[in-house]
């Protein structure tokens, strides 16, 4: 299981510290320095079964200061696989990778019952 996460976020802090506590095994990985690939995102927007705005950092000061509001309803899936692949700030975290699934952002009931 990979987490991505980034430092300074405290939901992410609170997400670390729930898998954590619950002795739940994962690597971590810094969505700021290590950016997801485009190849990775399209594989993972598959997975979750999500609209792919919901992988979008919609809080951010990056996606603010891009107007992206106004600017995705009118890119294709693939412009806005590409745009999220060139900034992990545009990237929703925390993120949980798992082979079947892709949790988007922390919801700890959604957690719990994907990952006990």
């Amino acid at each position: 299981m990979v987490f991505l996460c980034y430092e300074r976020c405290t939901t992410c802090k609170r997400a670390k510290a729930w898998l954590i506590d619950r002795g739940i095994a994962f690597t971590e990985r810094p969505i700021k320095e290590e950016n997801p690939s485009l190849e990775e995102l399209r594989q993972w927007y598959q997975r979750s079964g999500l609209p792919l705005k919901k992988f979008f950092n919609t809080s951010g000061l990056l996606y603010k200061s891009m107007e992206l509001k106004d600017k995705l309803p009118t890119m294709t899936e693939e412009e806005q696989l590409q745009l999220l692949a060139t900034d992990g700030m545009l990237v929703k975290r925390p993120m949980v990778i798992l082979e079947d699934k892709v949790l988007v952002g922390f919801r700890e009931n959604e957690w719990a019952e994907v990952l006990g």
